[in-house]
C-alpha cells in the first residue's frame, strides 16, 4: 500500500517516524513551480473597522486589485457557507436558533430563509425574535455569500462565482463552474474547502483566506492538524501555472505554532509541536481511543442512562484492573453539540496504551446489563473516532 499526501495525518507520521512506515519524499512540486509566497495579516489590528474592510483587509484588497489588474485569477477561501452565521436579536440579545438543535441558524441570503446546517430546519428570513417577537434582526457573522457581496461591491467589474454545497448540488453544477474557471470566465472564485482538495487551476495567482482561526479551537484534540492541513492545501492552489502564486492569509493568533507552520508551509515543524502535545495528555497516536456515544429523545432520562453507563464502566474498570493495563475512562460529558435533530447527545471516551482497551469494551457489552436494555437510547461504539463533536 502506498499513502500519499503533502499533509500526512499526524498518526501516519509518527508511523513513519518510528520505522512502521517507510518514507518516500517528493521534495520539488510538478515542472519545478516555486511554492507560493505566504503573507499573515493579523485581524485584531482591523477589529475597529466597519463593514466589508473588517473581513477584506487593505493588504487582501490591494493583492487582489493588483492580480485583476495582471489578468490573473483569485480564489477566496472561508469555510463557512451561507450570509450570516450568528443572526441575534438587537432588542434582547436572543439568537435565533434552530428548534431541532443546539446550534444558531444561518441566513443564506438567496434562498431568503434561515436554515440550520445540521438537520435541515428553515424558516423565512422575514422571521421576528422567538422570544420578544421583534423583527429588527441583527445579522453578525459571516459566510461565502457575504464575502461574495462584499467583493462585488469592492470589484463591481470582476466576474465573482461561489462554489459551496448551495451551488452545487445540481447535477452539473460543479463541472460547470470548474470550466468557466478554466476558461478564464471568472475572475474570483469564492468557496469552502470543496476548492482546497485536487484542483488545478492554472490561472489562480493568488488564494486569499479570509479567517484561519475558524476551525483552530474547536473542542477535539485534532482542531489543530485539520486546520493546518485546510491551509496548506488552499495555499497549493496559488501558483500551479507560470506565474508564480502568492497567499493571503488573515488570522486572529498569527504567532499560533498552526499558523506559522502554515505560513512556512512546514509540515515537520507543526509535528514537532503537535505531538509534544499529543504525547503529554495521552491522546493518539500514543494511546488507542474508543468513544461511547448516547443519544436520547428526552433530555433527563439520556443524562441518567449516560452517567449510569459511566459509573458501570468504571466499577468494571475497578473490579479487573489487572487485565485492562493502562486503562482510563473519561466522562460521560455532554456533546459539544448537545442537541441535533432533537436527540441529545453524550459521550464517554476510553483509552489505553495497551492491548486491554477492546477487551474492556468487549466485555462491557457482551455482559448482561439491565441499563443497556432501553430501546429510546441509542448507543453508538466508535473505534479510533475521528471527530468528537
Amino acid at each position: 500500500m502506498v499513502l500519499g499526501s503533502a499533509t500526512p495525518s499526524v498518526q501516519s507520521w509518527h508511523n513513519a517516524t518510528i520505522g512502521k512506515y517507510k518514507v518516500a519524499s517528493l521534495s520539488q512540486r510538478v515542472n519545478r513551480q516555486p511554492l507560493p509566497l505566504i503573507q499573515t495579516v493579523d485581524l485584531s489590528r482591523s477589529r475597529d473597522d466597519r463593514g466589508i474592510h473588517r473581513y477584506i483587509t487593505s493588504p487582501l484588497q490591494k493583492e487582489l486589485r493588483k492580480t485583476l489588474d495582471e489578468g490573473n485569477q483569485a480564489l477566496i477561501f472561508l469555510n463557512r457557507r451561507g450570509f450570516s452565521a450568528f443572526p441575534i436579536c438587537a432588542h434582547c440579545g436572543e439568537a435565533l436558533r434552530c428548534k431541532n438543535c443546539d446550534i444558531s441558524l444561518t441566513l443564506h441570503k438567496r434562498a431568503n430563509a434561515f436554515r440550520c446546517h445540521y438537520c435541515g430546519f428553515s424558516k423565512a428570513a422575514v422571521s421576528t425574535c422567538p422570544a420578544c417577537g421583534s423583527d429588527s434582526i441583527k445579522l453578525l457573522g459571516m459566510g461565502t455569500e457575504k464575502i461574495q457581496e462584499a467583493l462585488s461591491q469592492l470589484f463591481p467589474a470582476a466576474r465573482i462565482a461561489r462554489m459551496d454545497r448551495d451551488t452545487t448540488t445540481r447535477k452539473g453544477s460543479t463541472l460547470r463552474l470548474l470550466k468557466d474557471l478554466k476558461a478564464r470566465r471568472i475572475d474570483i472564485l469564492v468557496g469552502t474547502q470543496m476548492v482546497a482538495k485536487g484542483h488545478d487551476f492554472p490561472g489562480i495567482t493568488l488564494v486569499g483566506v479570509v479567517c484561519a482561526d475558524l476551525t483552530l479551537n474547536f473542542p477535539d484534540f485534532r482542531s489543530g492538524e485539520r486546520t493546518f492541513q485546510l491551509l496548506a492545501q488552499v495555499a497549493g492552489r496559488a501558483g500551479r501555472g507560470e506565474q508564480a502564486g502568492k497567499v493571503v492569509l488573515q488570522t486572529y493568533n498569527p504567532e499560533h505554532f498552526t499558523i506559522r507552520a502554515a505560513k512556512n508551509q512546514d509540515f515537520r515543524a507543526f509535528f514537532d509541536n503537535e505531538i509534544g502535545f499529543r504525547q503529554a495528555l495521552g491522546y493518539p497516536p500514543f494511546t488507542r481511543m474508543i468513544a461511547v456515544r448516547i443519544s436520547g429523545k428526552h433530555q433527563r432520562q439520556t443524562a441518567s442512562y449516560a452517567e449510569a453507563l459511566g459509573s458501570i464502566c468504571r466499577e468494571q474498570l475497578a473490579a479487573n484492573e489487572s487485565s485492562y493495563g493502562r486503562l482510563k475512562v473519561m466522562g460521560p460529558i455532554e456533546a459539544p453539540l448537545a442537541r441535533i435533530a432533537n436527540r441529545y447527545r453524550w459521550q464517554l471516551l476510553v483509552s489505553s496504551p495497551d492491548a486491554g482497551l477492546h477487551r474492556f469494551v468487549q466485555d462491557f457489552f457482551s455482559g448482561r446489563r439491565p441499563i443497556l436494555s432501553d430501546r429510546s437510547i441509542k448507543v453508538a461504539v466508535d473505534v479510533d473516532p475521528f471527530f468528537l463533536m
